[in-house]
């Protein structure tokens, strides 16, 4: 049973590689993404990081990407492509399943096994262990503490209490959220010698864990959090600014432009359709957890599991559930937390409902809903990472940019191939609020760029200028162009865009281009058929 069961999880493991890996630059890089990949590059480029008390989160996603580069020979950031980025969240999201393999006997074999099945396929896992920000990794830190603290409980050997110790310390160093995690597991510890009193006092589970292997782990966990945030001793003060950060996120959880009610991630997963889209569920899994949870709460035996084990998830699960409901602050990658937790209950309760079958017909006919229900889920994954993988109408986008991002960027490419400069051609970007992520991924080849938030009189005209579609912008631009430039000096410009004249960056963001016309002039000729050409045609 138990080789079969890593064979199942192994087998999982492939049918996750094959819904993260392809593609990997289909979709256009989100705005955080390209932040995220803008502080890479200075870390790749000047072996320099700093970490940020405001924003940015941890830094094990800037060093993890290291080794992708490394191996792929880039130097710079633009050596670097969106796959050797995206490929550090693939990774983490594939370890999940792997570490499945410690946890068979704790689990139970056929649990964890559904429980592989169902972490390769669900639509939100795919879809972020292909997003380029940290919420994957912590998930993963996250799932390693659990799975190396169970196997020191079961074992007491060091190895395994300096393992517990160095993922805590990965999940601080990782997302400031872990502090959600931390209480959770806390909290679900309590829950657990509450319910365990009659048969264990306090102090016989406190001798369970030997003094000396209690100050190894947390001496692991201190170590490996501060090398990360002190950049690996090159910046000290990062130490204390990873503590002092939690002034920054407390403020955030109560006041931003990302609220959204108590129910938000469980309409997500529930059910979701938007504009005429596709219905959207990972009902199956939810209802699968519910059915884990109660089974592991009422029933008392468990063959072949470990029933403190499942308890501990069953309350680790609804806590974090609870907590993040509560926040008012959400972001559709911040479920990912407690799914991980839904997504292991839910693999014991297709077991259960399975044995609850009396006999063979009612057994086949589970069999076969679950079965339906994981292609569902199958088919889910794949069209919300390959057909609506920048939609709207997919819950999982969020303040995504549209691909016509991309067609800004292949036009400030196409003058610059007629521009005397090149990739040195001076361009001018001015957007309200400096909202222009993910642009300076994009743009990152070019060397004489401007951004700025308004319009500058100060700055000379830019041959091609991209701004955003706002009245305010555009008359100051105008002003600037046509009023303020001397009649000698005034040139023409045109629009870059084709009618209505303007681009979505992403929704309720709309660009405008404007380009001289000289340099129109110079496109044009290039891309115009010569005499030969039009001969050619008639």
């Amino acid at each position: 049973m138990f080789r079969k069961c890593c064979v199942l999880i192994l087998a999982a493991t492939i049918v996750a590689l094959a819904l993260r890996l392809p593609r990997l630059q289909q979709r256009p890089m989100h705005g955080d993404e390209a932040v995220h990949a803008d502080k890479f590059g200075r870390l790749l480029e000047e072996r320099y990081y700093k970490y940020d008390v405001h924003d940015y989160h941890g830094p094990t996603l800037n060093y993890l990407t290291l080794i992708p580069a490394w191996l792929t020979g880039a130097g710079t950031l633009v050596e670097v492509d969106e796959c050797a980025l995206r490929i550090v969240p693939v990774v983490m999201g594939t370890c999940l399943i792997l570490l499945l393999l410690p946890m068979i006997r704790g689990l139970g074999g056929a649990a964890a096994a559904c429980a592989a099945i169902l972490t390769a396929i669900s639509p939100a896992m795919v879809y972020y262990s292909r997003y380029y920000v940290q919420e994957m990794l912590l998930v993963c830190f996250t799932f390693g503490a659990i799975v190396s603290g169970y196997r020191y409980a079961r074992s007491r050997k060091i190895a395994w209490a300096l393992c517990t110790g160095a993922m805590l310390g990965l999940m601080h160093a990782s997302k400031e959220t872990c502090v959600i995690a931390f209480g959770s597991m806390f909290l679900a510890l309590v829950l657990l010698l509450l319910m365990q009193r009659r048969n264990r006092s306090i102090a016989d589970l406190a001798r369970m864990i030997k003094p000396s292997h209690l100050i190894a782990g947390i001496a692991a966990g201190a170590v490996v959090s501060a090398l990360f945030f002190s950049s690996f001793l090159s910046n000290p003060g990062g130490i204390v600014d990873s503590i002092r950060t939690y002034t920054t996120y407390i403020s955030r959880a109560g006041g931003s432009v990302h609220l959204h009610p108590w129910h938000y991630y469980l309409n997500m997963l529930l059910y979701f359709r938007f504009g005429g889209g596709p219905i959207w569920t990972e009902a199956p899994i939810v209802l699968l957890a519910v059915i884990g949870f109660v089974a592991v709460m009422i029933r008392k035996s468990w063959p072949g599991a470990d029933r403190t084990l499942l308890q501990f998830i069953a309350f680790y699960t609804l806590i974090m559930t609870v907590v993040y409901s509560a926040i008012p602050y959400k972001t559709p990658w911040c479920l990912l937390g407690f799914l991980h937790g839904m997504i292991l209950l839910a693999g014991v309760g297709a077991v259960v409902l399975v044995k609850l079958a009396p006999n063979v017909v009612p057994r086949l006919l589970v069999l076969g809903l679950l079965v339906e229900g994981s292609i569902h889920l199958t088919w889910q994954a794949y069209q919300c990472n390959y057909e609506y993988e920048a939609d709207s109408r997919n819950p999982y986008v969020y303040a995504h940019p549209t691909p016509e991002v991309l067609t800004v960027v292949e036009k400030i490419e196409e003058y610059a191939s007629v521009h005397p400069g090149g990739y040195n051609m001076p361009v001018q970007i001015i957007c309200t609020g400096a909202d222009y992520w993910p642009l300076p991924w994009y743009l990152r080849r070019f060397s004489n760029l401007s951004w700025r938030d308004r319009v500058v009189n100060e700055d000379p005209s830019a041959p091609l200028i991209i701004a955003s579609a706002s009245d305010d912008i555009e008359t100051a631009l105008v002003h600037k162009l046509y009023t303020l430039t001397p009649p000698e000096e005034r040139q023409m410009y045109l629009y870059v865009f084709e009618k209505p004249y303007y681009v979505w960056l992403r929704p309720q963001v709309k660009l405008r281009g404007f380009v001289r016309k000289d340099l129109w002039t110079a496109w044009i000729n290039s891309v115009a058929p010569g005499p030969a050409q039009v001969e050619g045609r008639k």
